[in-house]
């Protein structure tokens, strides 16, 4: 170790080091770490964030949070949001509700509503689970260099230490040590100004509105009956939407006017400095005129100001070995609530992937769907987001702007893109881990879509079982065998052929299945708990009395029944369904021999 007058350098080696400790990066971290992932994460802020940032998870998000077992606490500290409010001047120019609706229209969700939460009290539901692994944040740890190997063979080689990053910690009385780290795998998670895009030479294609939104965090004292509610309001002012938070506060972004000199030239962001939160303020009494907004005991949480830019990166990785996540590879307004929504899922749908690569049971080119599936997301969110944000800041029709928006072409934007901003519609294209061949035997199990919420009962113990709760995120494919009703003959016969055959030499389990570490099989028949008894399954891969269910109706009545029919799955001729580890569909396949031998061609093509 050389020694320096103020500084130490010492040397280590990780799987994976994460760059950045917002939600891509902990979200991440957590998966990796809970999957026996050795992982790091570093971020250079000395302490974490007390307020402020991203405000609040959409359904899909609450769906991908529950099945890490992390959404329970969520939904109990953050402000549930169900309704919605929108306001527009009438004819005598007075401001008046003018339509109040379900803030989600995505009746397939499993939680059709959002939270209002602030970004810190998520983040630090991951930090709080990472550490139950023993992985803690380096906080005040900033990386200054990241070189990657050129040599071919060792990039195509996983474990290979491709990535050295120098790190530089700070200490107390402004002492410093460096670090040169060797990584497998760099995820850069830090940001819109990423530091590590940067170095990668990776370009934000896009562009920066003209536009300057105030927002601010406070405990309203207000005459306004949908402060609880998310709210639009439109008035000749301006406009601007409040959502609700935890602790009875709220978030207001507020269009600032035309003249506001806030930008800075040189660099062409918003200038705090330029501004406070009593001239925000000041804006959003002029918009909600009639109406009072005061602040209550003075509490303002948190505020700023920024330019809306509109920017998705031209490549998510360098040989997918040094790869970004989160805001590093897109930005976008904050009206459709995608921000931290979109980086969780960016992560989610990465961590799987690298898990398999560095366990060695995955090809190297499974990394390749990572930017395939997300940046396709990313750019379908850039355009929405542009529509968007042009329909919101556009005037409303009236005497003096007969062409303006109508309030049913609001509306109707609104309903067009509900299920992509809830996350419930997100679909993945057809590649070699998404194969919609067989998608008429489960219509409605959407291949490349996640799966829809369903209660069956456990043919053991008659309990209801919500499907999602069987999906946990633990980097296991499931195999959910939709075996027909087991209480006709030859149901039961076809059903003991498949399962035969998922376990002969040369077919996927006994090919990939690890003992149990890739797979996790689950048994649903269409027969009745009268008909029907646990016993009567035959024997399937992991089998176990908790993954045997009915597709019937709880005895007391309440729940369950129609999990077929709202698949589109055949009682009888029943199909077998491949959940990715993400809770996306993979595959539909024919519940039959032929169905095993093309579930094994399907895992064949990304599996070792």
């Amino acid at each position: 170790m050389a020694a320096h007058s103020n500084a130490s350098t010492q040397e280590s080696y990780v799987d994976v080091l994460i760059v950045g400790a917002g939600p891509a990066g902990v979200m991440c971290a957590n998966a990796l770490v809970h999957a026996g992932i050795n992982v790091r994460i570093v971020d250079k802020r000395p302490e974490g964030l007390s307020a402020g940032q991203a405000d609040g998870l959409q359904p899909r998000s609450l769906e991908i949070l529950q099945s890490y077992g992390l959404a329970e606490q969520l939904l109990k500290e953050g402000s549930s949001i169900h309704r919605m409010a929108t306001y527009e001047p009438a004819q005598d120019g007075r401001l008046k509700r003018v339509r109040l609706s379900a803030a989600m229209l995505a009746p397939n969700a499993r939680w059709n509503f959002g939270i209002g939460l602030s970004q810190n009290r998520i983040e630090d539901v991951f930090l709080a689970s990472m550490e139950t692994k023993g992985l803690k944040l380096e906080r005040a740890t900033t990386p200054t260099s990241l070189k990657m190997s050129e040599q071919i063979n060792e990039i195509a080689d996983p474990q290979s230490y491709v990535n050295t990053v120098v790190l530089q910690r700070a200490g107390k009385e402004g002492t410093s040590d460096s670090e040169i780290v060797h990584a497998k795998f760099v995820l850069g998670a830090d940001g819109a100004h990423s530091w590590v895009r940067k170095v990668l030479n990776i370009r934000a294609e896009g562009s920066t509105s003209n536009a300057v939104w105030g927002v601010i965090d406070l405990l309203p004292d207000t005459d306004l009956p949908d402060i609880r509610n998310i709210t639009y309001v439109h008035s000749s002012e301006g406009m601007l939407f409040m959502i609700p938070r935890e602790r009875d506060l709220i978030r207001i972004y507020v269009q600032q006017p035309n003249n506001s000199d806030v930008i800075d030239p040189a660099t062409g962001r918003a200038d705090k400095n330029k501004t406070s939160p009593e001239k925000i303020l000041a804006q959003v009494r002029k918009i909600m005129h009639p109406y009072r907004m005061e602040v209550k005991d003075n509490l303002i949480d948190w505020w700023t100001i920024y330019v809306v830019g509109q920017r998705v990166a031209e490549r998510y990785s360098v040989h997918d070995r040094t790869l970004i996540a989160g805001d590093a590879c897109h930005t976008h307004s904050p009206k459709a609530g995608q921000g931290m929504n979109a980086a969780l899922g960016d992560s989610h749908n990465l961590a799987w992937k690298l898990t398999y690569v560095l366990k060695g049971w995955a090809n190297m080119s499974l990394l390749r769907t990572y930017e395939s599936e997300r940046r396709t997301f990313a750019e379908d969110l850039i355009n929405f987001d542009k529509q968007w944000s042009q329909l919101f800041m556009a005037k409303r029709q009236s005497s003096e702007h007969p062409d303006g928006v109508t309030h049913e072409q609001f509306v109707g934007m609104m309903k067009k893109f509900n299920s992509f901003v809830s996350g419930i519609g997100i679909r993945y294209s057809p590649s070699a881990i998404v194969c919609p061949q067989h998608q008429a035997i489960a219509p409605n199990m959407v291949v490349g879509e996640r799966v829809i919420p369903q209660i069956f009962i456990c043919a053991a113990d008659g309990r209801p079982v919500e499907l999602h709760d069987l999906l946990p995120a633990d980097s296991r494919f499931k195999i959910l065998v939709f075996g027909g009703d087991i209480a006709v003959a030859e149901d039961l016969q076809t059903l003991r052929e498949v399962i035969n055959a998922t376990i002969q030499p040369g077919n996927f389990v006994h090919r990939f299945g690890r003992d149990g570490a890739v797979f996790d099989m689950l048994c649903f028949s269409s027969g009745k708990q009268q008909n029907v008894n646990y016993a009567d399954f035959p024997p399937f891969y992991g089998s176990h009395w908790s993954k045997a269910f009915l597709d019937d109706i709880l005895l007391t009545g309440q729940v369950g029944g129609g999990g077929y029919e709202k698949y589109g799955i055949d009682k009888h001729a029943g199909a077998v369904v491949i959940v990715r580890p993400d809770g996306y569909i993979g595959m539909v396949a024919p519940l039959s021999v032929h169905g095993v031998e093309e579930i094994t061609a399907y895992f064949d093509n990304f599996l070792i």
